[in-house]
């Protein structure tokens, strides 16, 4: 196996831990529930670091970091059960998405060449912004004095989940609002990202599929050609 293959881009994988870590989240009910989806939001990110070709010490830094974190919470969420517990839980699921989306996003736009992997990379960050939406919903949910769902409707794992991807495609089907003021905040500021995020990114690079893109200064040229196919 040469250098180039054994660093090649796997954001399809990425994308298809992602596609399980919703299924997971579509049946959770409880707090414990979100254990399997640590894991995979786990492993999509250290599989994006490992495709961003980071520094040696910079990965080191994250995966020590972001990992060993990862176990110390799920360890306390089993131990020490309560409200409080799963909104410092779901703080740092946050902590975990919003890094695998920087992550990702700065692996794909070093892509001079447009391949499935900068698309993969692109659908996998966009699914990330959802979940990041979601932890925080949760944060919320737990943390704040206030019911988060307008009707008193229970935020659980699952229904969370549903209210940020509906709210991220904005599909509002209106069976889910947030009461207060910063769950309303949050749900707009979704909106507009995730929207925004489809239009700037997705589309163009779907519009570049198989291009090569102008040298910008600074870009390494080998890092590009490492992406795969």
């Amino acid at each position: 196996m040469n250098r180039g293959r054994a660093r090649a881009d796997r954001y399809e994988l990425v994308f298809i831990l992602l596609l399980l870590t919703f299924v997971l989240g579509s049946f959770s009910a409880a707090g414990w529930t979100r254990l399997p989806s640590l894991t995979l939001y786990v492993a999509a990110l250290l599989i994006a670091i490992r495709s961003a070709q980071l520094t040696g010490s910079v990965a080191r830094a994250l995966r020590l970091g972001l990992g060993g974190g990862s176990v110390v919470m799920g360890v306390v969420l089993v131990v020490v059960p309560g409200a409080t517990t799963e909104g410092l839980f779901a703080c740092w699921l946050a902590v975990v998405l919003v890094t695998t989306i920087l992550v990702v996003v700065r692996r794909i736009l070093r892509h001079r060449a447009v391949t499935m992997q900068t698309i993969f990379g692109a659908l996998s960050a966009y699914l990330l912004i959802g979940f990041f939406f979601a932890a925080v919903y949760a944060a919320v949910s737990k943390l704040g004095p206030t019911p988060f769902f307008a009707g008193g409707q229970p935020p659980t794992p699952a229904s969370i989940q549903y209210f940020s991807f509906i709210t991220l495609s904005t599909t509002g089907y209106g069976d889910y609002t947030a009461a207060g003021d910063a769950g309303r905040s949050m749900a707009v500021l979704e909106a507009v990202l995730g929207q925004v995020f489809l239009v700037t990114l997705v589309a163009r690079l779907v519009a570049l599929y198989g291009m090569v893109r102008p040298a910008r200064s600074g870009t390494d040229d080998r890092s590009d050609a490492d992406a795969g196919g």
